[in-house]
């Protein structure tokens, strides 16, 4: 009733949608460069759209209903499309007709209670078709593959396999893989699934034809086997006689390789079965995770002819009840012809010594993961006496083995031995010496606890593994070596190559490696893969200088196992980044060169802020910015204590400011002039006489003992005004140009309160032979009339009379 009503709800949800096929569809955006998008595990409700260029699209595991008419419209270039694991329980009849290059389609364990071959009539590239774990009863009511003539992988059935039937696979000629699950499966019609040839592996789940229905399980392998055709046979329960005989028919048909995987057997069904593939040139016979009651009881066994076994494999046995169980010992006589004999992970502790004329065939053995200890060891492979003439591999890992020296002296004698695996176990140490076959080429002792390496080590081999142990180095010379797999270790170096003339593989993954040279890999001669991520590199700039341009950038040399596998942990800035992507700053990689980058760039910007300074002046401004600032602090103490008389701050009517080569004009016309009383110039229509004027001129009027700055200052402050006496004389003058300057600063400065310089020429002097950083003087002298000493003696007595007026005040009456 469950499925009835499963469908009966789905297309009750698919009436009641208002835009069946029309609706809205989210969207994926989770596809690589490949154009392969993995939209799995996604919650999707409905088919998502992706780009149309896309090769493979992946909705597993996501809760699709349906897939409508128009969900997949538009990729006609998709090769893989996986539906598994969704409620799919409802598809569209024409929903993959444009997947015309579909190669692969999954829908596997879904809701499909029915399969109709119009989903499929358009997908003529169709190659893998993959329709397990659906709840249909049959493959339809008409052929379902009849257009799929290139498929080659096929898997079908489920729980609610119930019928096959004649024609149910027709138009399918060849594959290579062919997967039935009808463990349910209660009708069949002979030749079903006689049609496929050739035909690759088979893979069949019969449990419940095998138990009910032994006619039934035979018809089917009566049509599914061939000599060389691998069978498997899955969920299988045999107990009794009766259980086997459906083997009787793929004896017949002279099988030759037979797996039997998750299986329930009895002791007696294990002779029975031995008994029914008496003669029957079967080279490969594997057992593989199967659980096995009974005794042990094997005696009739004995009796069959198994000499064309090439191949026993038995994995993941497990023996129900051990405690009441003998033995394996009557089996052995299986154990006489093959040349490959694996029992892994079988709890077992022992084989019996291979005497004549057992095991004298062997060339492979793999007892891995067993319960194998030095003492049971000893006994398997016969004391070291070299039983297993032809013994080539021996693969004893994964076991309970402790003596390194226990397992080389007891293969020292197998003389064609090549490959000896004996990882996994708890050796803890290795001794100095060790006897080990000549043809010993391939070693593996990875995953134990070694911590140190010997000479223990035969010098023959091409191939060591010891990988995952505690070594932290290996100075052992193997000149024949090319391949060395040291992952998982402490090494803080590389080992040096020198060691290993012949290496072309070095894996050195997992290890506490800092950094690598090239020094380091140079006398690696022939190396050509290399695998050195997952350590703990320092990115300096070297290591980074290093991988980015040599190894990064190709040679003979690869890296193997990937660039994101090689990832900074220190410093602490660069931890987590990728070192094929750091980038280091130049200050940091080539300190020499960034410093005397720097330092000539600093001396050239020096020199070019010194010269430009220079031209602007800037020194002058700062050297008479800081003398100024000194004298005017001394002013300012100087007005502080002469508050309280203002007069007493103008002793002088002006300061005098000329070069010393002008001092005969200064005393001889200038002085006496101004300072020494006139009489009355008749002429002037009055009586009154020029009042004598007090100057001050540094000759006479310096205080000596003090500071020049000092002095210059003092007198244009205790001056009313200052008179600068300009000639060729004073723009030479360092003095004169001391006085300019600090008259420069004190006109302007906006606290003095003075009136204008007055500017005497005595010579013909333009304003540009003024210097060029008296910028305010060389305004003023532009702006502001002058006087100048006149040639004519008749223009004299007016020059006198206008500089008194310039320095009294008043102005001109004339």
């Amino acid at each position: 009733m469950g499925q009835p009503t499963n469908l009966f709800l789905t297309l009750l949800f698919l009436l009641l949608s208002p835009c069946w096929g029309q609706s809205s569809h989210p969207s994926c955006d989770r596809c690589d460069q490949q154009l392969s998008c993995n939209c799995s595990y996604g919650e999707f409700t409905s088919v998502p759209t992706v780009t149309e260029r896309a090769l493979t699209f992946d909705l597993s595991f996501n809760n699709i209903p349906m897939v409508a008419v128009d969900d997949l419209t538009g990729h006609g270039q998709l090769r893989v499309l996986n539906l598994h694991g969704n409620r799919l329980a409802v598809i569209h009849t024409s929903a993959f007709d444009p997947l015309w290059s579909l190669e692969e389609l999954d829908l596997s364990d879904n809701q499909l209670t029915d399969l109709h071959h119009e989903w499929f009539s358009k997908l003529g590239a169709l190659q893998q078709l993959n329709l397990l774990n659906n709840p249909y009863s049959c493959l339809g009511s008409s052929p379902v593959f009849q257009k799929l003539i290139r498929l080659r992988r096929l898997w079908f059935g489920g729980p609610a396999l119930e019928e096959l039937k004649r024609g149910d696979l027709s138009g399918v000629t060849q594959l290579e893989e062919l997967t039935v699950r009808a463990n349910n499966l209660k009708r069949y019609e002979a030749g079903a699934l006689a049609d496929i040839w050739p035909l690759g592996r088979v893979t069949l789940s019969l449990h419940s034809p095998f138990l009910k229905n032994i006619s039934l399980a035979s018809a089917v392998l009566g049509d599914l086997t061939y000599p060389e055709t691998p069978i498997i046979l899955e969920d299988l329960h045999l107990i009794g006689n009766q259980s086997v005989q459906a083997f009787r028919e793929t004896a017949r048909r002279r099988i030759r390789h037979l797996t039997l995987r998750n299986l329930t057997v009895s002791d007696e069904a294990i002779v029975d079965l031995l008994m029914v593939l008496d003669g029957v040139p079967l080279t490969v016979l594997s057992v593989d995770n199967a659980t096995l009651t009974g005794e042990g009881r094997w005696e009739r066994a004995s009796w069959s002819d198994h000499r064309s076994t090439d191949e026993f494999f038995v994995r993941n046995l497990v023996v129900l009840d051990i405690f009441k169980f003998t033995s394996f010992l009557q089996l052995q006589f299986l154990l006489r012809y093959p040349r490959r004999v694996s029992v892994i992970h079988s709890q077992a502790f022992v084989m019996p010594c291979a005497t004549s004329p057992l095991l004298v065939n062997l060339q492979y053995l793999d007892m891995s993961d067993n319960l194998l200890t030095d003492m049971t060891l000893v006994e398997t492979l016969c004391d070291g006496k070299g039983t297993l003439k032809e013994l080539r591999v021996l693969n004893i890992s994964g076991n309970a083995l402790q003596s390194l020296s226990t397992v080389s002296r007891l293969v020292a004698k197998l003389s064609k031995l090549t490959h000896l695996d004996i990882s996994r176990n708890g050796y803890s140490s290795m001794p100095r010496g060790c006897t080990w076959p000549a043809t010993l080429r391939y070693l593996n002792i990875s995953r134990a606890k070694l911590t140190t390496i010997s000479p223990c080590l035969p010098t023959t081999l091409e191939v060591l593994d010891l990988s995952n142990n505690d070594l932290k180095g290996f100075l052992l010379d193997l000149p024949a070596l090319r391949e060395l797999h040291l992952s998982g270790n402490k090494f803080l170096r590389i080992p040096p190559g020198s060691l290993f003339t012949n290496l072309q593989t070095l894996n050195i993954q997992s290890n506490t490696l800092k950094m690598f040279d090239r020094s380091d890999l140079q006398s690696y001669r022939r190396l050509q893969s290399l695998q050195m991520g997952q350590n703990k590199f320092v990115c300096s700039c070297d290591f980074v200088n290093f991988f980015q341009s040599v190894i990064k950038g190709g040679g003979d040399m690869h890296l193997t196992d990937g660039e994101e596998n090689y990832v900074c942990d220190s410093p602490l800035y660069l931890q987590g980044e990728l070192v094929g992507q750091v980038s280091l700053p130049i200050s940091e990689c080539h300190m020499v060169l960034f410093v005397s980058v720097t330092c000539v760039m600093a001396v050239f910007v020096a020199t070019l802020v010194v010269s430009l300074l220079w031209r602007v002046h800037a020194f002058w401004y700062i050297k008479m910015t800081w003398a100024w600032l000194k004298a005017k602090r001394s002013s300012q103490r100087r007005r502080h204590r002469d508050a309280g008389d203002s007069e007493a701050l103008l002793s002088f009517d002006a300061f005098v400011s000329y070069s010393e080569r002008d001092t005969s004009w200064v005393e001889n016309f200038l002085v006496p002039e101004l300072e020494e009383p006139r009489e009355n110039d008749g002429g002037s229509g009055t009586n009154r006489s020029p009042r004598p004027l007090s100057l001050c001129l540094h000759k006479r009027d310096f205080l000596p003992g003090h500071w020049i700055v000092d002095n210059i200052m003092n007198a244009m402050e205790r001056s009313r005004r200052t008179v600068f006496i300009l000639s060729e004389n004073f723009v030479q003058s360092d003095w004169c140009r001391y006085e300019l300057d600090f008259s420069h600063f004190w006109l302007f400065d906006g606290n003095a309160g003075r009136e204008a310089a007055i500017l005497i020429l005595l010579e013909p002097l333009s304003k540009d032979n003024i210097p060029k950083r008296f910028c305010k003087l060389r305004k003023l002298m532009s702006s502001t009339t002058y006087l100048e000493w006149p040639q004519e003696e008749e223009k004299i007595g007016e020059f006198w009379r206008s500089l008194r007026n310039a320095l009294s005040g008043e102005e001109d009456d004339d």
